[in-house]
């Protein structure tokens, strides 16, 4: 039987992180005081008390539900234009990602990044096909094939963009179907981010208490490394450029900071991911080989990411 082909359509792949994580800069985390980056989800060590009991982790999820979305509901009541545009207390996929946000906190689809921009995504593309299909004098004998491709569009985008989140397929869907989404149009917008904002407001102060939250902001990968090149690349020329006794001097400056204690700390090290040619899947320390004719989704890679860095 002849081996499946290493490339075509069927191994086509997109990776935006690929292109976008070397130009943003690296987290500005590890140079927080400590309060503030442990509820921002920031750990300089591993944590050593072990996993918590399920009774612990759905008493604070229970916390968190209850009280992200009653702070969300009491704050919409308080914004007049939310009234007079008869935005609902709740938009019904907050529901949903409640759940994500404070008991799957350690899934990928938790977290910040596929939390604000999956339902930023999914608003917008919601409320275009909503307009687009309105402009048929047959809408609502088609209004659920156009939610039907709400929902489908706005996973799609969401997949190719590294942003999936679940809840917000409703939100899509709701945009489209629900007249209390629909008839706010453009507007939805002003509650779908209000919502993200309170919600993850609440998530880092009560997830941060027992557990962490989150594991990432934008991508469990390095990020910035095009920067640290050319940061590299100066120092080694102003280096070469100084003299002697400036050496000494920026020496002399560096022992004073290392005797004060201002000494920034390092973050953690993320694992390196190579595809490779071979049929083993190779776990070590630092470092994780993968087949490149095996499949993995991202969740799996970053399971295989988490395994690497507790060895």
């Amino acid at each position: 039987m002849a081996a499946p082909p290493r490339s075509g359509p069927f191994r086509w792949h997109v990776d935006i992180d690929r292109h976008l994580n070397p130009l943003l800069p690296a987290s500005i985390l590890p140079r927080l005081p400590a309060p503030i980056a442990h509820f921002l989800g920031y750990r300089s060590h591993p944590s050593r008390t072990g996993a918590l009991g399920n009774i612990v982790v759905v008493f604070w999820a229970a916390i968190g539900v209850f009280s992200s979305l009653t702070i969300i509901g009491a704050v919409a009541q308080q914004i007049p234009s939310f009234a007079h545009h008869a935005v609902p207390t709740i938009v019904g996929s907050f529901g949903a990602a409640a759940v994500l946000d404070f008991y799957a906190i350690e899934s990928p689809l938790a977290q910040p990044r596929n939390a604000i921009f999956g339902q930023l995504i999914s608003a917008i593309i919601g409320v275009a096909i909503c307009k687009l299909f309105a402009l048929s004098p047959n809408f609502e004998s088609v209004r659920w094939i156009g939610a039907s491709l709400a929902c489908a569009a706005a996973t799609a985008v969401m997949g190719l963009t590294g942003t999936v989140h679940p809840p917000a397929g409703a939100t899509a869907l709701m945009a489209v179907l629900d007249d209390s989404v629909a008839n706010l149009g453009w507007f939805l917008l002003a509650p779908v981010m209000l919502g993200c904002g309170l919600m993850l407001a609440m998530a880092l102060l009560v997830n941060n208490i027992q557990r962490r939250f989150p594991y990432y902001w934008w991508s469990p990968e390095e990020m910035g490394t095009r920067w640290k090149k050319t940061t590299a690349k100066e120092e080694e020329k102003q280096k070469g450029t100084e003299g002697a006794a400036s050496s000494e001097d920026t020496i002399s400056v560096r022992g004073d900071r290392t005797s004060s204690g201002d000494v920034e700390e390092a973050p953690e090290p993320q694992p390196t991911v190579e595809f490779t040619d071979g049929d083993k899947l190779v776990v070590t320390k630092g470092h994780v080989q993968i087949p490149s004719s095996m499949y993995l989704t991202f969740e799996e890679k970053l399971v295989l990411e988490t395994l690497s860095q507790r060895l």
